[in-house]
């Protein structure tokens, strides 16, 4: 208790080592429990180690009565063992105090002689006691608790101190906040004689951590030192307490203690406080209790209606408890100093108590129109029974979920659940429940939705609920299971409301697609869908969405999809009012149409509407569909960065490495890493969640056939590759998927067929994927299939080939596909002997591969680059990061407002050196002159945020087979 009191120590120190003549009278005053006792035992130590003559005592409220009471304390002990030599301390004017002191007799009814208190020859003849004690060597009084004393001690020792200014008598007392109405006056004029104050303030900081190490043996990170000092207000005995309680619980002084802090409050802290609470005067305890568990920082008029009493008498017992040191009070409201406080005082409360509190604080918010998400703080803990308490906590968990905190309303809507309720209103709150719940666990959202789904019977709520049960299902890989829900639901909606059976109708469609056993099942109605089915109803815009992909998928016309993509998107990608991967769907594939740019709009947005809403699985899923559409952009790095920040979130709501969302957020980051370069973590992360073995015949493994295809070509295996281009290849034509941009496995089976040199079969293959390109008029597929078709024919067509590649692709959004064209035209110009104009295209195609992290691309355009005689000094040739140092430094001064002369003389180099390094440093960034240079300077290139080692941590190893999504 004394750590950080080292100021204080020097002070009493110094006091205690003045010339044994004179006398000190010292007060030590704080808050309660500052370690004020624990100050006052140190200083009596030393004066015993002295060989002062050494009395204390130690005021206690219930003695608060007793005359003399801290005197007989005091002075008893030496009268009752004193021998012949000190009796002569004891004679003349001590006499009759001697006489009191050893009386059998009550203090109280000896002392008696005046209805007003003792009388002055009683205060002498003490006085004389205290002075002949002293006449030896220095007498040292101790006093703790000083406002607890009797009225008698009190006059005593204010006749000692007006007296003994010349004795060696020296006073230490302590005093607290608190103090008996009665006796306010005589203590106010005691004070004033105490000729030195030292106050107790709470610990530092450096105390507090000082503390933590004696205590802990560690000091702990800084969360842990700050919720500490935070939840003790730096008071050493909710401190040390605290402390110790964190000690035998065996945690130790980390972040994810100090994330629980308050839990580590002892029970005993609350009883120790009761004391200081009692004494702090009328219904200060009933105040106490209410404001401790209503918590935060209650206005008075609730803690009013919540404990009964006039609003007068609660501000009484709010002053009462500020006097004390336990509250504080900010204009009309009310709370503890620190949270420990309330804490140890709220499970002090009888649960009875605490259930009335709450009730009687919920009414009244209720009363006063308050919002239900304020009410049902208290109503969480009313009584079963209670009519309004659904409503309360329905509303309130609406309210939560829309400000993102679904975890809060899973909990209110559990409670809710817990009463009599009505079918409807069970099946409403399950429902609730269940959507809330996808955000922390989608196994257990499933179980509540389908429990909500069977006992609602209103048709726009089963119809809600089936959909979002079924997308859980999907989630969890459970295909049949949501088909049939879907299909089930359907069909009892179709007499009553054929709109919204229809709406069920395009998920299940949509859904049904994915797997190869159940897509010949539901072609046929895909194929008879109109849009004219749904004008005018909830079902046009899904609808609209569904037929997009059919024209994409079958190769239909990319203007048609486009059209109706937009007419679905109007709402976004997860419109609130009507949730479904069929829209997401529709973005995935609007890239393929040649509208990228336009996807990864509808896909941002998305990602921060999610986050808005607070749904960890809505979030993770955007996250996937923007990490593929910065795939089909180039865009490496983001891409990499949202695939990883979708497989660790969905990994903390329990949807497995091995499930079709996690399945697509790996593939796409496995393409990220494969364009990066980085071989081995791509194939290290295929077989950490079974991804290269056999595959089942869901929709998501197409996808990673070719990505998979991909890796292996890059690593060499290119037998294997083909192998995989090809089976994504059956797969997708099985489907009837026409577009060749979807998965253009034709031109990437070309390219392993051409590197094992089947040059026949390459070009047969890449001239059908050019064919279906033109036919589908996007340019992207068109210089894809170019560049395919050219590297499998070689020579001076195929030359010509390239040229028309990189033309096709130099104004589309495909960064990767373009830069890929332009490094393979530059080194076939290169081996054609053509080394400047190879020079040129492989230089543009490590400036167009570079930013956005594609390092395959522009590793090997370096390498030609080298062979064909150049010596790159940077890895690109445009920006920032092409800047030699030189370079850089020149453009950074010149950025600070330095003219050509005074760089020259700050860098001891010519003018003219100056102006060449500026003129090379505006042509690589791109800019006129000095006026863009800051700005230029600035710009840095996009950075994951996630590390590989984070992702092997998060998502743990599987077994089997991967289904799909």
């Amino acid at each position: 208790m004394l750590i950080g009191r080292d100021r204080e120590l020097d002070a009493l120190a110094e006091l205690l080592r003045q010339d044994a003549a004179q006398g000190a009278f010292v007060l030590i005053q704080g808050e309660f429990r500052t370690g004020k006792t624990a100050l006052l035992r140190e200083v009596l130590g030393w004066a015993r180690q002295n060989g002062d003559t050494v009395v204390s005592a130690w005021a206690d409220p219930s003695e608060t009565g007793a005359e003399f009471g801290v005197v007989c304390q005091l002075f008893q002990p030496l009268v009752l063992g004193a021998t012949d030599g000190a009796e002569s301390l004891l004679a003349g004017p001590a006499a009759r105090a001697t006489e009191v002191l050893c009386s059998d007799a009550s203090v109280s009814a000896s002392l008696s002689e005046s209805a007003e208190g003792p009388t002055t020859a009683t205060l002498t003849g003490l006085y004389w006691l205290a002075a002949q004690l002293a006449a030896r060597r220095r007498l040292v009084i101790g006093i703790d608790d000083l406002q607890w004393a009797d009225r008698a001690s009190l006059l005593w020792l204010r006749c000692l101190l007006r007296r003994a200014g010349d004795l060696p008598v020296t006073v230490v007392a302590t005093v607290g906040p608190a103090q008996a109405p009665a006796d306010r006056d005589v203590l106010g004029q005691l004070a004033p004689l105490f000729r030195h104050r030292i106050a107790l303030t709470a610990l530092d900081g450096a105390a507090v951590t000082a503390v933590t190490e004696e205590v802990l043996g560690a000091p702990g990170d800084v969360h842990f030192r700050d919720a500490v000092h935070t939840a003790t207000g730096g008071n050493p005995f909710l401190l040390h307490a605290l402390l110790r309680t964190i000690k035998a619980s065996g945690n130790g002084p980390d972040t994810e203690a100090a994330a629980r802090i308050t839990r580590f409050v002892p029970a005993d802290v609350g009883r120790a406080l009761h004391l200081h609470v009692q004494a702090a005067g009328p219904h200060a305890q009933s105040v106490a209790q209410a404001v401790a568990v209503l918590g935060g920082t209650p206005a008075l008029d609730l803690v009013a209606g919540a404990t009964g009493l006039p609003e007068p008498a609660v501000q009484d017992a709010v002053h009462a408890l500020e006097r004390a040191g336990l509250m504080r009070r900010t204009g009309h409201t009310a709370a503890f100093v620190c949270p420990v406080i309330r804490v140890a005082l709220a499970n002090d409360v009888l649960p009875s108590v605490r259930q009335e509190v709450h009730v009687r604080a919920a009414e009244l918010m209720l009363g006063h129109g308050m919002p239900a998400e304020q009410v049902a703080v208290h109503a969480l803990h009313a009584p079963l029974g209670l009519v309004w308490v659904p409503d309360v906590l329905r509303r309130a968990a609406a309210e939560t979920v829309r400000k993102g905190a679904a975890d809060r309303a899973v909990v209110l809507l559990r409670r809710a659940l817990r009463e009599p309720l009505a079918d409807d209103v069970r099946a409403t709150l399950l429902i609730g429940l269940g959507e809330a719940g996808l955000a922390t666990s989608v196994a257990e959202a499933a179980l509540d939705l389908r429990r909500g789904l069977d006992l609602s019977r209103e048709p726009g709520e089963r119809a809600c609920a089936a959909r979002r049960l079924a997308g859980a299902l999907f989630a969890l890989d459970r295909y049949p299971e949501g088909l049939d829900v879907l299909e089930r639901t359907a069909d009892s909606l179709r007499e009553s409301d054929a709109a919204l059976a229809l709406r069920l109708e395009i998920d299940l469609v949509y859904a049904g697609l994915h797997d190869a056993a159940s897509a010949p099942g539901v072609l046929p109605r895909l194929m008879d869908l109109r849009i004219s089915d749904a004008v005018g109803t909830p079902a046009e815009r899904p609808l609209a969405a569904l037929l997009a992909l059919r024209a994409i998928v079958l190769g239909e016309s990319p203007a048609a999809a486009v059209a109706l993509a937009r007419q679905a998107l109007t709402h976004g990608m997860n419109p609130a009012d009507d949730e479904s991967f069929v829209y997401s769907g529709t973005v995935l594939f609007l890239g393929t149409a040649g509208e990228t740019d336009q996807a990864l709009g509808y896909a941002d947005a998305a990602v921060e509407e999610a986050r808005t809403r607070g749904s960890a699985f809505t979030l993770a899923h955007s996250r996937i569909i923007r990490a593929h559409v910065y795939g089909q952009l180039g865009r490496v790095l983001d891409c990499q960065a949202d695939a990883e920040a979708a497989l660790v979130k969905l990994g903390e709501i329990g949807v497995d490495p091995h499930h079709s969302h996690s399945v697509l957020a790996t593939a796409a980051l496995t393409d990220a890493l494969v364009k990066q370069g980085r071989l081995d973590e791509a194939q290290s992360l295929l077989e950490r969640v079974a991804l290269t073995a056999d595959l089942d015949g869901h929709w998501v493994n197409d996808y990673v056939h070719l990505v998979r295809g991909q890796l292996r070509a890059a690593q060499g295996r290119l037998a294997e590759a083909l192998t995989d281009f090809q089976e994504c290849g059956r797969r997708t034509e099985a489907r009837g998927m026409r577009c060749p941009w979807i998965y253009p496995w034709r031109s990437e089976a070309a390219l392993a067929r051409a590197a094992l040199g089947e040059h026949g079969e390459a070009r047969v293959l890449a001239a059908e994927e050019l064919a279906l390109a033109r036919r589908w008029g996007v340019p992207e597929a068109v210089g894809a299939a170019l560049r395919a078709l050219a590297l499998a024919t070689g020579g001076s067509q195929g030359l010509d080939l390239l040229r028309e590649a990189a033309r096709t692709l130099a104004g589309t959004p495909a960064r990767f596909r373009h830069a890929q064209a332009l490094g393979d035209l530059g080194a076939q110009l290169r081996r054609a002997g053509r080394t400047a104009e190879a020079r040129e295209c492989l230089k543009e195609a490590v400036t167009a591969a570079h930013p956005h992290g594609a390092a395959l691309v522009a590793d090997r355009a370096l390498d030609e680059l080298r062979a064909a005689g150049d010596r790159p000094r940077t890895r690109t040739f445009q920006g920032v990061g092409a800047l030699t140092p030189t370079e850089h430094r020149v453009a950074g001064l010149a950025a600070k407002g330095m003219t050509n002369r005074e760089i020259a003389q700050h860098l001891f180099v010519g003018l003219r050196t100056v102006e060449v390094h500026l003129t090379n440093a505006y042509g690589k960034l791109g800019i006129d002159g000095r006026r863009g240079l800051a700005e230029a300077l600035s710009a840095t290139g996009i950075q994951s945020p996630f590390s590989a080692a984070r992702l092997r941590a998060r998502v743990p190893r599987a077994t089997g087979s991967a289904p799909g999504s």
